[in-house]
């Protein structure tokens, strides 16, 4: 499942995250991931709490900016989650958009497959326990941390383009990808994935593919869609999300989401299966409770049927 801090409901985030967690829990899901926007409180913080009073549930960073955060700060900041979660925390990156580094942060957004890779240069020895030594162009990082119990957490970027997918590949636990559909899935992102890490040498399950689509179980597709088109139109916008859109032949987001009766919905999560996807994130997006319920029963029906 997905979640967002700003979605879960009025008063303090991190109650809310906790009556979330508890409530995924409870349903008998995974893992649930948890986006991080320029204006929301710092995730980690709150899903270090969260972890710590709801047990056995994972969760993961889906996805933190890096470009505000030296690695050194963000193994500490991953560690120390993994530890307080005793390791059910999984650490998703991404380069965010030019419209909030350069616009917000004033950090320059150029040479982003440099720039995360010198990123990683510094951050994975420091999550493995191991000094760093990384001089590089864009970030530096030299030192090691000390955070005694800490499981190292698995690493996921999000990857789309043909270059960041052959890092990922190379260096991580694979990619988490947002409104990409299943010919880009099944025709460039898994296969672009695998073959990377298997000219790394890494092993054919080293890598997973997880894919993230707004899901509604509804019988009012038309309804839905509208609801789609108007809630993610801004994914219509970026770049990065413009590209998969267009890759796939989809108009807008509302055609990326997945809508339908229980039937339409199963045969969409089996296209997605098909296409390489090891693990879906729905991103429930009608309103309504009853909306909700139905489709988070047949996520979990079909997960417990595969």
């Amino acid at each position: 499942m997905f979640g967002q801090l700003t979605g879960l409901g009025d008063g303090s985030p991190v109650d809310a995250t906790i009556a979330y967690l508890a409530q995924l829990r409870d349903e008998g899901f995974g893992r649930v991931w948890m986006s991080q926007l320029p204006y929301e409180p710092d995730l980690l913080t709150i899903l270090a709490i969260a972890l710590r009073e709801v047990d056995t549930i994972q969760a993961a960073s889906g996805v933190i900016p890096i470009q505000n955060q030296h690695p050194m700060h963000m193994a500490q900041a991953a560690l120390t989650v993994s530890l307080a979660s005793e390791g059910r925390f999984v650490l998703g990156l991404g380069m965010t958009h030019a419209a909030v580094t350069e616009g917000m942060w004033g950090i320059p957004w150029d040479k982003p497959v440099r720039r995360l890779n010198e990123y990683l240069d510094g951050l994975l020895p420091l999550l493995a326990g191991e000094p760093a030594d990384a001089p590089g162009q864009t970030v530096t990082t030299r030192g090691a941390l000390v955070i005694p119990g800490a499981p190292r957490p698995d690493v996921y970027i999000a990857a789309l383009g043909p270059q960041m997918l052959r890092l990922a590949g190379r260096r991580t636990s694979g990619t988490c990808t947002w409104m990409t559909g299943p010919a880009t899935l099944g025709g460039h992102v898994s296969p672009s994935l695998r073959q990377a890490a298997a000219d790394a040498g890494r092993p054919e399950d080293a890598v997973r593919v997880v894919a993230a689509l707004p899901v509604a179980v509804t019988d009012d597709v038309d309804a839905a869609r509208a609801e789609a088109a108007e809630q993610f139109a801004i994914y219509g916008t970026l770049p990065s999300y413009r590209a998969m859109l267009d890759r796939e032949g989809y108009a807008g987001p509302q055609d990326a989401a997945i809508i339908g009766d229980e039937a339409t919905v199963r045969d969409r999560l089996a296209e997605l299966r098909s296409a390489g996807v090891d693990e879906f994130v729905g991103a429930v997006f009608l309103r309504s409770p009853e909306a909700h319920a139905r489709t988070r029963a047949l996520l979990r029906a079909v997960d417990t049927e595969s």
